[in-house]
């Protein structure tokens, strides 16, 4: 009798060891490996009927002024009596787009759409209609479109681009090259990648699914039909997909288009008060953590959102809302999700103690008056726009937090400022011995027209002395 329970016992592990190893892999989660010929003969066609229709291609059209060779020229104005005028041509470039509103709201790459003065959308069913920019951010590279019309759309929705694996299988659906919508698949190659491309955003989706030219702004598409990244950059030496491309999250463009029908003419990202280095395997070790990852606390400004929660320079974050950090862009991208307006819950370590702080997620104030001036006369700085520095205007400005003193924000063509070569984002430090503070004390020390001009600016962290007569 005991001999025949422990039987039995031996014959049910078996029976349930054999039936785990029979489960298809990944089965506990909804998604499964092909296990026979018929299942790996299944089509795409069902979930590209479900989704191609609300991606779009969008035709961007701008006026381009090709200066004349003479433009300028003292010797041919003289000798023509006029002067010489230049050529006005039209440019077009192509991308794509993804409809997300049924009242024709379109989301597409800010750089498909830069400085175009004519914007158009054409559906795949061979429509066509006008569009307007209702909110653009080339840090992000996103922009938002209104289609002309009263219609109704087909919409794409969508989804949670954190619940996005790697391994994943998806489709990346454009107009490359503008030969007609196109569908191509793949799979997520990898998460969080950074230093993809300029601009201060880097967190993105890689996919193998073959993204060329004018995919940009596209939708990259999971097994249910939702959005989860929009199709944005390539690396490749020769033009073409080389099986590395890269989508912006779906949860970044939600707070987006958010924004956008929110009525918001500048996408504004939250305003911490600190900076942030790397975590690099030394100073993993220096700090007793595990891993290199994470973001560094390098700097935290006095009164800022960071300095309330108790962020101090040495601590790393390592999570914000329960999610891994890898490093300070997906920090950056983590909170810009969250939104102007919320809460993030910030795990930090700190010496190798945990601990959770709560940061307060705002824009960044305008603690100074910018108090913007162009500076006219006989000087140096005639023709610059200067402006005194705030957190918001650093921002703006792409400055470090933190920045502070006169910045030039604009210099005009052919002026005294520009000939000695000052350039935006200049911040004045000393005029002549005096620490110039605000843009009236700069205007009051020029009108002084000294015979000798001692300036000293700062210039990408860097001081530069020059000296004019």
């Amino acid at each position: 009798m005991i001999r025949a329970m422990t039987f039995a016992r031996r014959s049910t592990l078996l029976v349930m060891t054999v039936l785990a190893l029979a489960a298809p892999a990944g089965a506990q989660d909804g998604r499964a490996v092909p296990q026979s010929n018929a299942e790996m003969q299944l089509s795409f066609a069902p979930l590209v009927k479900q989704t191609a229709g609300a991606v779009v291609n969008v035709y961007a059209e701008r006026l381009v002024e090709r200066r004349s060779i003479f433009d300028g020229d003292p010797f041919f104005e003289e000798f023509f009596g006029q002067r010489m005028p230049n050529r006005t041509e039209k440019q077009s470039s192509l991308g794509s787009g993804v409809i997300v509103g049924a009242n024709g709201i379109v989301v597409t790459n800010n750089h498909v759409i830069e400085g175009a003065d004519d914007i158009k959308v054409a559906l795949a069913d061979g429509r066509e209609f006008a569009s307007k920019v209702i909110l653009k951010d080339d840090r992000v590279d996103l922009a938002v479109l209104k289609i002309d019309s009263d219609g109704t759309f087909e919409t794409v929705p969508l989804g949670d681009s954190d619940a996005v694996e790697v391994g994943d299988l998806v489709l990346a659906i454009g107009n490359p090259f503008g030969v007609g919508q196109t569908v191509t698949s793949g799979i997520v190659s990898a998460l969080a990648r950074n230093q993809v491309k300029a601009g201060d955003f880097g967190f993105f989706i890689q996919t193998d699914a073959s993204i060329n030219p004018g995919n940009s702004g596209g939708g990259l598409i999971n097994m249910k039909g939702e959005l989860i990244g929009i199709n944005t950059a390539i690396f490749s030496r020769g033009g073409g997909s080389n099986g590395v491309g890269f989508a912006i999250p779906a949860n970044l463009v939600k707070v987006f288009v958010a924004s956008a029908e929110g009525g918001s003419t500048t996408f504004d990202r939250p305003f911490v008060g600190a900076t942030f280095d790397a975590v690099t395997s030394d100073v993993a070790e220096a700090l007793g953590l595990h891993r290199a990852r994470g973001a560094l606390v390098s700097k935290v400004l006095p009164g800022s959102p960071a300095e309330k929660a108790g962020l101090k320079p040495g601590q790393v974050v390592t999570a914000v809302n329960g999610i891994a950090v890898e490093h300070p862009d997906a920090l950056g991208y983590r909170l810009a999700t969250v939104g102007i307006g919320g809460e993030a819950k910030l795990a930090v370590s700190d010496g190798g103690k945990e601990e959770e702080l709560t940061i307060a997620l705002d824009r960044a104030p305008e603690s100074t008056p910018r108090d913007e001036r162009l500076i006219e006369g006989r000087n140096p700085f005639a023709g610059a726009v200067v402006a005194n520095l705030s957190p918001r205007l650093a921002e703006e400005l792409r400055m470090p937090a933190g920045s502070t003193g006169v910045v030039v924000t604009d210099i005009n063509r052919g002026s005294p400022a520009a000939r000695i070569g000052l350039r935006p984002r200049d911040v004045v430090i000393e005029l002549n011995g005096t620490s110039v503070a605000s843009t009236e004390i700069l205007e009051t020390l020029v009108a002084e027209n000294p015979a000798i001009w001692r300036v000293e600016i700062e210039r990408d962290g860097q001081r530069i002395r020059q000296f004019f007569r």
